[in-house]
């Protein structure tokens, strides 16, 4: 059965749900800067990804081990997690692979996720490891969804934009109804240090897929109540951006090591982007931070 564990540290508090080890809600001085599942748009919040961005291509992938099918985003978000360490500010999830996970993704892992609240900010620390006897491979993702507007301001869902450290080719590749990434079509958005965000922007791309963003740093940012979200994400080389159909009050911004499977990439899975390697015995991590404001 499923807890809620729930840290805290200043003005900044968080709530985690053992299963799927999802994040639930993320407020600053009462706030609610999470989204809230409404299923009118999208029941989840914040899952985690993993061993897969995305989807792959009619959810099979071939590997050194046997054929993997995996459903989008992978195993760990729909797994009961266990609660290995906590204390007021900081909480550490536990799960592992089992004979019922190996006949769709056919490797040992576990997976430690750590949440820690600072008094300003907000960390999620994915540590993956290589209980197995051959080279484990994966990629991993993470999923906050924000409440766009913000409770308690006057803005709408068109006075939010996305604010970089320095300007660049703000470009993202295609993706179609199925979620396969096109890197033979990419558009760019413009040079600029910020991104205005309409409903039209993800009715037209459905998501952004955005590579090597300056500094690995990104706000989602409220004109009017200079109100927002920054993240920080060393280690992710790829941004998604999305939001829900039918103007949802809501945008993810997901920091991601893979993406979802390509059109000129082969089923393959040890040869997809961004793939990580864990060889028997090792282990790595991998964090990024949230920063409400």
């Amino acid at each position: 059965m499923s807890t809620i564990e729930k840290i805290s540290s200043g003005p900044l508090s968080a709530a985690i749900d053992s299963h799927g080890a999802q994040l639930m809600s993320l407020a600053l001085d009462g706030t609610e800067y999470l989204w809230q599942r409404d299923p009118k748009w999208w029941p989840r919040c914040a899952p985690i990804l993993f061993p897969i961005v995305g989807v792959l291509r009619n959810g099979f992938a071939t590997s050194e081990q046997g054929d993997i099918h995996l459903s989008r985003h992978g195993l760990a978000r729909n797994m009961e997690h266990s609660v290995a360490k906590k204390d007021s500010s900081s909480v550490t999830f536990h799960v592992e692979s089992t004979d019922e996970t190996k006949k769709s993704f056919p490797y040992d892992w576990v997976l430690e996720m750590t949440y820690a609240a600072d008094g300003e900010k907000l960390s999620q620390t994915y540590t993956v490891k290589n209980p197995g006897k051959v080279t484990l491979p994966f990629t991993l993702g993470g999923h906050p969804a924000f409440n766009v507007p913000l409770a308690g301001t006057d803005e709408s869902f068109e006075d939010y934009e996305l604010r970089f450290a320095a300007p660049w080719d703000i470009e993202t590749a295609a993706i179609d109804a199925e979620g396969l990434e096109d890197f033979s079509q990419m558009t760019s958005l413009g040079t600029s240090d910020t991104l205005p965000l309409t409903h039209g922007l993800f009715e037209r791309y459905l998501t952004l897929t955005l590579h090597d963003v300056p500094e690995n740093r990104v706000q989602l940012f409220g004109k009017k109540s200079g109100h927002g979200v920054e993240l920080s994400f060393d280690g992710f080389p790829y941004l998604g951006v999305w939001s829900a159909e039918n103007d949802a009050p809501f945008v993810a911004v997901e920091p991601w090591v893979g993406i979802a499977a390509a059109k000129d990439e082969t089923d393959e899975f040890e040869k997809k982007r961004g793939m990580l390697f864990l060889e028997p015995g090792e282990e790595l991590s991998r964090t990024f931070t949230i920063r409400p404001f």
